[in-house]
């Protein structure tokens, strides 16, 4: 019996957590069996989607600020009609190459409303195959609120419309899609929670730090880096610091961070050992993203969470929130963080014992592949049902 094949589409715009989840998912699927082939549509990231993975590139198109206004192309200049038509015909011509028993489409409709031009379009493409893939949305647990009037209602239409399945990435038992998307009873015969997509347990660090400092992608870090370089030198030298800026961060920034870096401080761009890295710290401070508490959340240790906030996102605020309410972290707020009071937190946090974490899913990527492979067999089981 030949593989099943999956068309799994996923476009990260400023950060790279979309497609780092993605990728988590798209190996564990590929370990189950399935035939992957990755479209991504962001600036390339070294590492990602990762080795044996058939991937389509197109076009890159990135965030055109902080608040996700906008589109630009990898040059920074606005993306054009011409460019978007483009990059639609691309797409549209790898599906179809691609004959796919399941398409997978990240985020959208909750999110990515700014590729609708191109998403649109591929989901009638779909509709339109003979026979007809399993279409599934990929979301993660927390939704961004605070949405526009309509936005809700439109989603639930798309989801009824073209959808099959809703794969939530979360536990059920830490955050329900309800709680950040009040229309999610409407289409509850579609949702499926996977639990959360962390990493496997990681092997023993070569290396141990005090304090790892980590920045996501790095497209937003510069900040974050800087504060903590400053709350370096005010803190007791014999602390070892780790401090990872991202691959997103310009070249020229990284240069002089690493000029300004204390005795103490070691700075680096990546690390492929990040997971181990964490579970042999004793704090970790960083930005409160999906992927960096999923990696948190295995590697059980103490945690500053400083969420991001820029162009109104909640997402990070309510995670790091939760995870606060459960004993499982600290929360400094991002506006007018300064280098002292963040000495002051990772000096509180230090002297805080190792949280107990409690039992969550974290098995979220592997369950993908699981609840994937039985809906195919559901399907193929209806035609001799009705006979």
């Amino acid at each position: 019996m030949s593989k099943r094949r999956v068309f799994f589409y996923v476009q990260h715009l400023l950060g790279i957590g979309h497609l780092a989840r993605a990728s988590r998912i798209a190996k564990a699927l590929s370990a189950d069996g399935f035939d992957v082939t990755m479209v991504t549509g962001g600036a390339p990231v070294p590492g990602f989607p990762g080795e044996g993975l058939a991937t389509i590139a197109l076009p890159t198109v990135t965030a055109g600020d902080k608040g996700f206004s906008g589109l630009s192309d990898a040059d920074g200049h606005p993306v054009t009609d011409a460019f978007k038509q483009h990059r639609r015909n691309l797409l549209i011509e790898a599906l179809h190459a691609s004959k796919p028993d399941v398409v997978i489409i990240e985020a959208f409709p909750f999110g990515r409303r700014q590729m609708r031009f191109e998403l649109l379009p591929l989901l009638d493409a779909i509709a339109a195959m003979e026979p007809r893939p399993l279409v599934a949305t990929s979301l993660r647990d927390i939704l961004q609120e605070r949405v526009k009037p309509g936005r809700a209602e439109e989603t639930v239409d798309l989801v009824k419309a073209h959808f099959d399945l809703v794969l939530v990435h979360g536990d059920p038992a830490f955050a329900r899609l309800e709680e950040t998307f009040p229309l999610a009873g409407e289409i509850a015969e579609k949702i499926a929670y996977t639990g959360l997509v962390a990493p496997p347990p990681p092997a023993e660090a070569n290396e141990k730090f005090d304090i790892l400092v980590s920045a996501g992608g790095g497209a937003v870090g510069k900040d974050l880096i800087s504060t903590a370089l400053g709350a370096a030198t005010m803190l007791p030298k014999a602390l070892r610091w780790c401090i990872v800026t991202g691959p997103n961060l310009p070249q020229d920034d990284f240069d002089a961070l690493a000029a300004a870096a204390p005795d103490g401080v070691s700075l680096f761009r990546f690390r492929q050992d990040f997971a181990s890295l964490l579970a042999g710290a004793r704090l970790s401070v960083s930005q409160a993203g999906y992927n960096t508490v999923c990696d948190i959340l295995r590697a059980g240790c103490g945690s500053l969470l400083i969420p991001f906030t820029a162009g109104g996102e909640t997402e990070q605020s309510t995670r790091a929130t939760r995870l606060e309410r459960l004993g499982l972290a600290g929360v400094l707020p991002e506006e007018g963080i300064t280098s002292d009071r963040l000495a002051r937190d990772i000096e509180a946090m230090l002297v805080r014992p190792k949280p107990e974490i409690p039992p969550l899913d974290l098995a979220g990527a592997a369950s993908t592949a699981a609840i994937l492979r039985e809906h195919l067999q559901q399907r193929e089981v209806k035609p001799s049902r009705s006979a």
